[in-house]
C-alpha cells in the first residue's frame, strides 16, 4: 500500500466506522453531539501508542485531553496553560492527571548528550528535572532502571508545576477541586500506575513561595 493509499484509506475506514456504529451503537452520535462535561483533564505524552480514553476506560466527552512530548507543563507554554485554564475555570474538572509512560522517547532523548536542534529547549526542561534529582538518579547503576525512574520523577514534577498555577490553587481553595494526580502507563502490559502524588501535602509545602492566591 502506498503512502497516498494509506491516507485515502482513513476516510474509507471512517465511513465504515460510522455505518457500524449506526447499527451497533446509535446512541454514540448523540453522545458526541452533546455538550461536554468532563470530570478529568488528562495531560499526557504525544506518543502514538497511548490512547487516553482507551486506557482510562472512558467514553467520549468524559476526559479533556492535552498532549505534548513527555507530558510537560512549563510555565512558558501558553498552549498547556490555556488548556488547564479552560479545564479549571470553564469545564470545572475535578481531577488534573499528569500521565507519563515507560519507554518515553522524549525522556530518553533528554538523557543523551546530543544536540537535538530545536528540540533542545524542550528537552532542557526534562534535563532540569534530572539535575534537580541527580543524586538519586546517578545512584541507580542500571541505565534502564534510571530511565524508568526519571519518567516517574518527571511526571511527579509536572504535577508540582500544575499546582503552582493560580487558577488551580484558587479553585481548590474555593471549591475543593481540582486535585492533581500523577500516573505512569506501562506500554508493555497496559497497566496504569498511580504515583500517589500527595496533592494536599505538596500544596502545603509550597505555600510559602508559590501561594499566589492570598488564601
Amino acid at each position: 500500500m502506498t503512502d497516498q493509499e494509506k491516507y485515502d484509506n482513513i476516510f474509507k475506514a471512517n465511513k465504515e466506522w460510522i455505518e457500524k456504529n449506526k447499527k451497533d451503537n446509535p446512541k454514540l452520535f448523540d453522545l458526541l453531539a452533546a455538550e461536554q462535561h468532563p470530570e478529568f483533564l488528562y495531560i499526557g505524552c504525544s506518543d502514538s501508542r497511548v490512547h487516553p480514553n482507551q486506557i482510562m476506560g472512558l467514553k467520549p466527552g468524559e476526559v479533556f485531553i492535552h498532549r505534548n512530548i513527555a507530558n510537560m507543563v512549563n510555565s512558558t507554554d501558553l498552549n498547556a496553560l490555556s488548556v488547564i485554564n479552560y479545564a479549571v475555570e470553564t469545564l470545572k474538572v475535578k481531577f488534573i492527571i499528569i500521565c507519563g509512560h515507560y519507554e518515553c522517547g522524549g525522556v530518553r532523548a533528554a538523557m543523551e548528550h546530543k544536540d537535538f536542534g530545536m528540540l533542545n529547549p524542550w528537552l532542557c526542561s526534562i534535563r532540569d528535572v534530572y539535575n534537580l534529582h541527580k543524586l538519586e538518579l546517578n545512584a541507580i547503576s542500571d541505565k534502564e532502571q534510571r530511565y524508568r525512574r526519571l519518567i516517574e520523577i518527571n511526571t511527579y514534577e509536572q504535577c508540582r508545576n500544575v499546582m503552582k498555577l493560580a487558577e488551580v490553587q484558587r479553585s481548590y481553595y474555593n471549591n475543593g477541586y481540582p486535585k492533581v494526580a500523577g500516573w505512569v502507563f506501562d506500554i508493555k502490559d497496559a497497566k496504569l500506575h498511580d504515583l500517589n502524588f500527595d496533592f494536599v501535602g505538596e500544596l502545603e509545602q509550597i505555600k510559602e513561595v508559590y501561594d499566589i492566591t492570598g488564601e
